[in-house]
């Protein structure tokens, strides 16, 4: 059974992959379907309500929602994407280390266990505060969060596959230890880091989104979610559609992910798989 077909069977599942085809839609032809420029101003349509010709209303300098909102997508993913890479580069990257050479992994599981004894989203504005903003340094910062998680994941199951039959025959035939990693040791982990992957991109996009809402995040010339939030707070009364439609869409692209995540789990993990294709 393929995923396409594990998605088919799940109603829910083939929203959340749906909801994120949508937003990555929305991310890559953005010209072409934001309806007008997401930066023009226009004070005389200034919190206008959803209509014919403003789909999602107007903020107050008059510019066009559901064009911010599009391109607000562009913004989030990119920086949840770059998340992903920063965090699951170097968490693979540490957790092999630290599993594989235990002289080393005293000294980088501690400083691990040191970051994780912070809350993330603090340990975010820190980072954030000690870089300053920007879309590299927001990255940086998020992804120092996760990184930790990463670790601790790839560490442990370094630990379980180095000892399997097949790599210690591979020690005891003289290979070289990138080819051990690389050819034995990485390619029996990807099923979790690729879960852990969806996961800390939904939950990264939530991290993003309350940077940018509390002023540290990108700057807020570029349209974001979390910075469509930041500045429609002060109309939540009088027009409540500056914050309707951008926490939409972090609440279906957050949860979107999740979904995929679960479908991904019950894919790729075997106790899952075969209690699933035993249904």
């Amino acid at each position: 059974m393929n995923i396409l077909a594990v998605f088919a069977r799940r109603k829910i599942a083939l929203f959340g992959l749906a909801v994120i085809g949508v937003m990555l839609a929305f991310a890559i032809f953005a010209p072409l379907i934001a309806t007008m420029d997401p930066q023009e101003m226009n004070p005389v349509d200034k919190l206008t309500p959803p209509n014919g010709i403003y789909l999602f209303g107007t903020d107050n300098f008059g510019r066009d929602i559901f064009s911010r909102v599009v391109y607000g997508a562009r913004a989030s993913l990119l920086g949840s994407t770059g998340v992903i890479l920063f965090s699951m580069t170097l968490g693979v990257l540490t957790g092999v280390v630290a599993g594989y050479f235990r002289r080393v992994e005293p000294w980088l599981m501690r400083l691990v266990d040191v970051l994780m004894a912070f809350p993330p989203l603090l340990l975010a504005l820190v980072l954030v505060s000690i870089l300053g903003r920007g879309m590299i340094n927001v990255i940086v910062a998020v992804g120092a969060t996760y990184l930790t998680r990463t670790t601790r994941i790839v560490y442990g199951l370094t630990l379980k596959v180095r000892e399997e039959a097949y790599v210690e025959a591979a020690v005891s035939s003289g290979a070289k230890v990138r080819d051990i990693i690389l050819r034995h040791l990485l390619p029996n982990m990807m099923s979790p880091i690729i879960v852990q992957a969806t996961f800390t991109f939904a939950f990264s996009l939530l991290d993003m989104a309350a940077l940018d809402f509390l002023g540290l995040g990108i700057p807020p010339s570029i349209p974001s979610w979390g910075n469509m939030l930041s500045e429609g707070r002060m109309y939540i009364t009088r027009a409540p559609w500056l914050l309707t439609f951008p926490g939409m869409c972090i609440v279906l692209t957050v949860l979107a992910f999740n979904l995929a995540g679960d479908v991904l789990r019950d894919r790729l993990d075997p106790h899952f798989r075969s209690r699933i294709e035993g249904v």
